[in-house]
């Protein structure tokens, strides 16, 4: 009877401790699901629960927000700075994406001999600073790429900075490589291609990375209305 006795008390802590296993992983999935509508009719809001919108009364989608913390250290498998190409600024330093670790980053390709899109762009750029607190602006760095690095040489880069006022510590011009540029412009989603020996078509996208390097916003287009940019950008270099 002792032994018999002995079995089931094994048995009955062996099954509370599965349950009680079962439940914390239940817990931890409830904790990381998260839905939204497909179409964010509500911006950024998420529920807890699977439902429909009640915007547009389509069902919401489940979604997946990690609670895992980084360390300073670590960087996501999503971030640019897993990217090792390296890069020439106007500065005439070499750097790595990874350099730029630790502050917001609006990015945009654009070439400077480019006389239709890219002067827009670059106001655009420069409309989004205008609306930044200076209190924020320690914390963000506007980052222009060039798509034509053979002529957008780091002295080309520097006089460009300077004849449009962007040649603050919160500006960096950035040229690479051929390839380089169109892996990086493949992560962007912006595409590009030369039709004349000094001129480019390409997409018209502002990207914001967060500090981490991961892309958490785009603009697309020219002229637009900036209001969700420069919504995402306080809320990443609000401290």
């Amino acid at each position: 009877m002792k032994i018999l006795k002995s079995i089931l008390i094994l048995l009955f802590v062996m099954v509370a401790f599965t349950s009680c296993k079962n439940d914390k992983s239940n817990s931890d999935n409830n904790d990381l699901a998260l839905y939204q509508c497909p179409m964010t009719c509500e911006g950024d809001k998420t529920y807890n629960e699977p439902g429909s919108c009640p915007v547009c009364n389509m069902d919401l989608k489940p979604i997946q927000k990690s609670t895992k913390t980084l360390s300073n250290n670590e960087i996501s498998d999503e971030s640019i700075f897993n990217l090792t190409s390296k890069w020439n600024t106007e500065e005439g330093e070499t750097i790595q994406l990874e350099d730029l670790k630790g502050k917001t980053l609006v990015m945009v390709m654009i070439y400077t001999t480019c006389k239709a899109a890219c002067p827009r762009l670059v106001a655009d750029m420069r409309n989004i600073e205008d609306q930044i607190p200076k209190e924020n602006l320690e914390y963000l760095r506007f980052v222009l790429i060039s798509i034509d690095p053979e002529t957008d040489t780091p002295q080309r880069l520097k006089s460009f900075a300077k004849e449009n006022f962007m040649d603050g510590e919160q500006w960096t011009f950035l040229q690479g490589t051929t390839t380089s540029v169109r892996e990086f412009a493949n992560v962007l989603a912006v595409k590009y291609k030369q039709i004349s020996p000094m001129d480019f078509s390409h997409s018209n996208i502002i990207s914001v990375f967060n500090s981490g390097g991961e892309l958490v916003h785009q603009q697309e287009g020219l002229g637009v209305d900036n209001k969700e940019t420069i919504k995402t950008i306080l809320e990443l270099t609000s401290k």
